[in-house]
């Protein structure tokens, strides 16, 4: 289902970046990915720049916060899930074992929302549905395909569950087991162990693409890198890929219909 209205709590409904060049930034994922922007004002004289696909929203690019910037943190995608009550999803959080970052706050019109960190120290946001319900395109070339939980912490997996009721179910992949979490039966997310020493516990974001080896070849000409070149799997075609400040991501190309 392409096309949204709607996202039912503990859904990956919103990514956005938080980046040291917005500017830069903007240019470059509009080269790889088609978008146009629609920037809202912030405070202190920043924009929230909306990307599109069309007429539909599909993610989001922003300046970092002084905090972060001050911190040295890198640019980073950020996923955001869906929750019916934001301040009862935040009550939830401390007592699962984690810890809410940023309590639960408005955000004019569009939605009320909270940053919380999970027991594995993974940031996610918890986005309430105001105007804003979050991406109205998705599982379309140039927009979110896929939101995955990097961790090796079975307690970060059990903090979703309690706070969102998410379920799980355990898939083979390439011989190895994949988690992935339900909502109502149907496959939202996954989660899987870092793949490669030093990556932190993170949520990392995926993007459609009709053709992984042509979009990461663009990506490293205009400036970004390719950490893992395109490889097969038994679902598609997919890259782990950089930004040119350095924001990680995955490229994702679903197979041709037989």
């Amino acid at each position: 289902m392409p096309a949204r209205d709607s996202y039912a709590q503990g859904t990956p409904n919103w990514v956005d970046l938080q980046t040291t060049d917005q500017a830069a930034a903007k240019s470059f994922y509009s080269a790889v990915f088609g978008w146009s922007y629609d920037d809202q004002p912030m405070d202190a004289g920043a924009v929230y720049s909306i990307a599109k696909i069309g007429d539909a929203s599909v993610a989001a690019i922003a300046p970092q916060s002084p905090e972060l910037a001050a911190a040295g943190a890198p640019p980073m995608w950020n996923t955001y899930l869906a929750v019916d009550s934001v301040d009862e999803a935040a009550a939830k959080v401390a007592p699962a074992g984690g810890t809410v970052a940023m309590e639960p706050f408005d955000v004019m019109d569009a939605g009320r929302m909270a940053f919380v960190m999970d027991p594995s120290g993974a940031a996610v946001a918890f986005w309430q549905a105001g105007s804003h319900i979050g991406a109205g395109l998705v599982n379309e070339p140039g927009t979110v395909v896929w939101n995955e939980l990097i961790t090796d912490s079975p307690a970060a997996v059990t903090f979703y569950e309690q706070v969102l009721g998410l379920g799980t179910a355990t898939a083979e992949m390439d011989g190895d087991k994949y988690t992935m979490f339900q909502v109502g039966g149907k496959e939202v997310g996954g989660t899987t162990p870092p793949q490669m020493a030093g990556v932190p516990n993170h949520w990392h974001v995926y993007f459609a693409v009709e053709d992984a080896d042509a979009t990461a070849a663009k990506i490293r000409e205009l400036g970004g890198s390719v950490m893992v070149e395109p490889f097969d799997t038994p679902i598609g075609k997919m890259a782990v890929v950089t930004d040119p400040q350095g924001a990680a991501f995955s490229i994702f190309q679903a197979p041709v219909p037989a």
